[in-house]
């Protein structure tokens, strides 16, 4: 690199300007819960579901794919699964606000995807492939649903695939049976095996772990182990609302939760999310985090990015959380960097 790109960079940096994309970088970003049903959605609706993304979306827009966690149905029809506490349906419209705000991609392995069973999920998908969104981890039968999605992009393949390992156990498809893809270690490992012979670069969503937790339990290490032994580059964490640790591990990196992104809960334990901006290159792989705020009291559904102490304080957190990995996150250009 000759002085005048260092001189470029470097003002880029203190500029606080995206950074250039270099030839054949590959950019993916990833976040976390996406939720716009239940109590609030009348209220949200009438503002206009792209309100919540607002905020964001400009960070969301400087990606080849950003893929979220889809907590909920997007259906006016369906029937209501009353065997736990809360369920979620989302109008219509959130299709189009997604793609509105930079999301083309959702997994749809989760513990809501099935709330108003397979009607609503058919509904879904049509709304989703409408709005020129695309899904992984749930589909019409258990093929389907641990279909991945494979795109070219810069002369490379990268390959997403969706699992859920959180109840209850009946939302999961099967061989003639709609729903979410399990988590099993089998279906794991040959879907991502058979991803690598496809791909350059393999990224895994996983739904796990307890709700408001912080802590990792064993079971979600192991799976996470296994996923890059089979060929994973990046895991992708949901399900806790929370952040959690981010570990190395091999060739790969592990997110074991991103928090929240936008969920309309008023909920005070959920007050800090992440934007995870991935690049990929024959030269490096790069992860980015960009720390949200998205405590409601502070900031409605809107989740806002952070900066200077207010972001320090979260990447602290982080570091604390990923101690057990050996772990750091660093401050590098006016950014929080981790390469693996």
């Amino acid at each position: 690199m000759n002085l005048t790109s260092v001189i470029y960079i470097l003002i880029v940096a203190l500029l606080g300007l995206p950074l250039p994309v270099q030839a054949g970088e590959l950019i993916v970003n990833a976040v976390g819960d996406v939720m716009l049903a239940g109590r609030w959605a009348a209220s949200i609706k009438s503002q206009g579901f792209d309100l919540p993304f607002s905020s964001v979306a400009g960070q969301l827009s400087q990606a080849d794919i950003t893929i979220a966690n889809l907590e909920s149905p997007i259906a006016s029809g369906g029937n209501e699964f009353t065997g736990k506490k809360f369920r979620f349906r989302a109008d219509p419209e959130v299709a189009a606000a997604l793609k509105k705000s930079g999301i083309n991609l959702v997994n749809l392995a989760n513990n809501h995807t099935m709330d108003f069973g397979p009607e609503a999920l058919s509904e879904t998908l049509y709304h989703l492939n409408q709005a020129g969104v695309a899904w992984i981890g749930a589909g019409e039968n258990l093929a389907e649903a641990r279909q991945m999605a494979l795109y070219t992009i810069k002369n490379k393949k990268i390959a997403f695939l969706g699992y859920s390992l959180t109840q209850p156990s009946a939302f999961y498809a099967g061989r003639n049976r709609p729903g979410t893809a399990p988590g099993f270690e089998k279906f794991i490992i040959e879907d991502i095996t058979r991803a690598r012979q496809h791909a350059d670069y393999v990224i895994v969503s996983f739904h796990w772990g307890t709700e408001g937790s912080s802590e990792i339990q064993p079971y979600q290490r192991t799976i996470a182990h296994k996923a890059i032994e089979a060929g994973a580059d990046v895991i992708i964490g949901h399900h806790p609302h929370v952040l959690r640790g981010i570990e190395r591990y091999k060739t790969g990196i592990v997110f074991y939760s991103l928090g929240n992104f936008v969920f309309a809960s008023k909920g005070t334990s959920a007050d800090a999310g992440l934007i995870v901006r991935l690049r990929l290159s024959d030269a490096q792989r790069e992860a980015e985090l960009l720390p949200l705020d998205i405590c409601h009291r502070r900031v409605g559904f809107q989740p806002q990015p952070l900066t200077g102490e207010r972001a320090s304080c979260v990447i602290e957190r982080l570091n604390r959380l990923s101690k057990p990995f050996k772990t750091e996150i660093r401050h590098h250009g006016g950014r929080y960097v981790l390469n693996f």
